[in-house]
């Protein structure tokens, strides 16, 4: 089954017809959309938004009034160019092109959305993975006459590597080939096979001509009969905000707050799970273990604080935390070591050496690692190749070494404690935006660096061994690391195994 048959078969079922009357602002129970648009350089992403703008009663009147003024002859349809709605650079006038992520605010009768149009030239790659690393919905746009480019797949492969399951298939144009059903229909298989090897399932093709505003808003049933199909808009309102990640509280510390000598609080806004009065918290890496007495915001008291909020949290007891270090829920903790699997994409000219000292920042936390490249995402075969260097835009697997204990969930788990991005020490350019896949499995909690061992304990055995005498006679020989008990059973399982 095509993807339009998939489509078609949507439409039938649950869609209803989007009013065209312009929006009312009645109270929605609903939190905003957030979507992008990608896809190859000039297959009309700035366009098609712009036309959902217009469409939707977005534009105000001063904006219409300079968007006329600003396009200076109209087109044959007597219709000003809605891509200036998005690009504001002069730059971007200047070229026709989009290069930086625009973000605009829209909404019909059923919902509201947050749209970032990302460009489509390959050298401003990570401008476009910006955009999609808060997303919930991709829209990507295939040329009709040209079909699916190398950019394509990237644009797809990046946003599925940032966790959206999501996909819309906007092949635009459609009225410069003729409205050919033939044509739609082979994109449209052609990028479910894509997706699918990607892991995406959720797949929406939609035959489009923005320009025209065809299946955008409106339905184009007079040109297209043979798409039975829901508009842009349709699919939209039906979309689903990516819901709450399932991991334990996380707050990754941004500052520690000392007012006076009778107050000591941990801000930063919560990543993760939620907290309340009297919950058992760990403090990583550290493994130190408080409750939490009280919850404190710019302008009150609070009986408990959820993912997105800006907090203040109050321990039970004085405990040495620093900011980029992370309180978390006693039950429910990430994953520490010092190897960790992860995916990235290469963001400068000089892509990513293999030996070779960054630093990795997620959250507040600011680490030196070293990077080992394992392999590189072919993006025509769809093949992960061998590679001992990433270039620029190239998608990679790495394995990832830390000098310090470094903190993570996996990207999948959490969008926020799962991600980073590598800074070159020399430049202080960003390098790459990465997610964490996984912790590197290790043989044990022992193992060696030069001549040294190094033993990962419970912090109460450890502190047992340092005052041993036996410990003292060979105290430049081993290094102790202290770990919380859940880490030591984590090593001494995997011994057993």
């Amino acid at each position: 089954m095509t993807v339009s048959a998939v489509a078609a078969a949507a439409a039938s079922s649950n869609v209803s017809a989007l009013p065209h009357a312009e929006p009312a602002h009645a109270q929605r129970d609903t939190r905003p959309l957030r979507l992008i648009t990608c896809g190859s350089v000039d297959d009309g992403k700035s366009t098609l938004i712009g036309r959902l703008l217009w469409d939707t009663k977005a534009v105000k009147e001063d904006q219409a009034a300079t968007l006329h003024r600003d396009s200076g002859k109209q087109n044959d349809l007597g219709l000003p160019d809605f891509a200036l709605l998005l690009d504001g650079l002069q730059a971007e006038r200047e070229q026709g092109i989009t290069i930086d992520v625009a973000y605009r605010y829209f909404a019909t009768d059923k919902r509201s959305f947050i749209v970032a149009d990302t460009p489509g030239h390959e050298q401003y790659t990570r401008n476009m993975a910006t955009g999609a690393s808060t997303a919930d919905l991709a829209i990507l746009l295939v040329d009709a006459r040209v079909g699916m480019l190398e950019q394509t797949r990237r644009h797809a492969t990046i946003a599925s590597l940032m966790g959206i399951k999501q996909f819309v298939l906007a092949v635009n144009k459609i009225d410069l080939t003729g409205y050919d059903r033939a044509r739609f229909d082979q994109i449209s298989h052609e990028f479910r096979e894509l997706a699918l090897s990607l892991g995406v399932r959720q797949i929406t093709a939609i035959p489009v001509s923005a320009l025209k505003g065809e299946n955008v808003v409106y339905d184009g049933k007079t040109s297209m009969p043979w798409y039975d199909g829901p508009t842009l808009v349709e699919v939209l309102e039906l979309a689903t905000v990516r819901s709450a990640q399932t991991v334990g509280f996380r707050l990754p510390v941004q500052r520690v707050s000392r007012p006076g000598e009778s107050f000591r609080g941990y801000q930063g806004t919560v990543a993760g799970g939620s907290v309340k009065p009297g919950d058992s918290v760990v403090i990583l890496p550290s493994g130190m273990v408080a409750n939490v007495t009280k919850i404190v915001t710019f302008d009150l008291v609070r009986n408990a604080a959820v993912a997105g909020d800006a907090i203040t949290l109050v321990l039970d007891r004085q405990v040495d935390v620093s900011r980029g270090d992370m309180i978390v829920s006693i039950d429910s903790q990430p994953q520490t070591g010092l190897s960790f699997d992860a995916q990235l994409v290469a963001l400068q000219s000089d892509g990513i050496q293999p030996g070779k000292r960054y630093w990795l920042k997620s959250g507040s936390r600011r680490q030196r690692v070293t990077i080992e490249p394992a392999s590189q995402l072919d993006l025509k075969s769809g093949k992960w190749n061998p590679a001992k260097s990433l270039p620029m835009n190239a998608i990679g697997k790495v394995h990832l070494s830390f000098d310090e204990q470094a903190i993570f969930d996996s990207y999948e788990q959490n969008r926020t404690t799962g991600a980073f991005i590598l800074i070159d020490p020399d430049t202080n350019n960003t390098v790459a935006g990465g997610m964490i896949t996984g912790k590197r499995s290790s043989l044990s909690g022992i193992h060696t660096e030069d001549s040294r061992v190094i033993l990962s304990l419970p912090a109460d055995l450890a502190d047992q061994i340092l005052a041993s005498e036996l410990f003292a006679s060979r105290r430049e020989e081993i290094e102790l690391r202290r770990v919380n008990a859940g880490r030591a059973a984590e090593i001494f399982d995997g011994i057993d195994g």
